[in-house]
């Protein structure tokens, strides 16, 4: 028996079933999966004198990097080798690492959050506005467009011999 024919006997429907589900589960947060240079770059730059110096100069101290190389690991082995459970390692470091950045957004109270915007929001502007911006090089090339008084400029191409 070939082992093309051992693998194909060992998968039963079963354990396809469990991975395609599995496959399916993070098909939707995929997304959130970086270019794997994107971590190394952050690793390097996290590990970098001038990182470190920044570091320092605005916390204090330095941080902590080992998250990057993680997170630049892991996506060696999703791209690779398709792991789920290192696609999975990923995704839960980039949804940690967002949540920490919106952190202050959901915990501002100062602001009210509006549901639509609001009921004039396009109303015309203001006439002394309308005043100052009619003779603008902007208000004149969208009065010829919308009269239809485009010019087709020469189209001349620059060439360096």
């Amino acid at each position: 028996m070939s082992q093309s024919t051992e693998k194909a006997s060992e998968t039963t429907p079963e354990k396809s079933e469990e991975c395609s589900k599995t496959d399916e589960a993070n098909l939707e947060d995929k997304w959130l999966i970086r270019d794997c240079s994107i971590y190394e770059d952050e690793y390097d730059e996290c590990t970098s004198f001038k990182g470190r110096f920044h570091q320092y100069f605005i916390f204090g101290k330095t941080v902590d990097c080992n998250q990057w190389k993680k997170d630049y690991d892991n996506c060696c082995k999703w791209v690779k080798d398709q792991d789920v459970k290192a696609a999975e390692a990923v995704i839960n470091s980039e949804k940690a690492r967002r949540m920490e950045r919106l952190r202050a957004h959901y915990r501002n109270d100062t602001w009210k959050k509006r549901d639509a915007p609001p009921e004039d929001w396009a109303r015309p502007l203001p006439e002394w506005m309308v005043k100052r911006d009619e003779n603008t090089y902007l208000a004149q090339k969208a009065k010829e467009l919308r009269e239809g008084k485009v010019e087709e400029a020469d189209k001349g191409f620059c060439s360096i011999m």
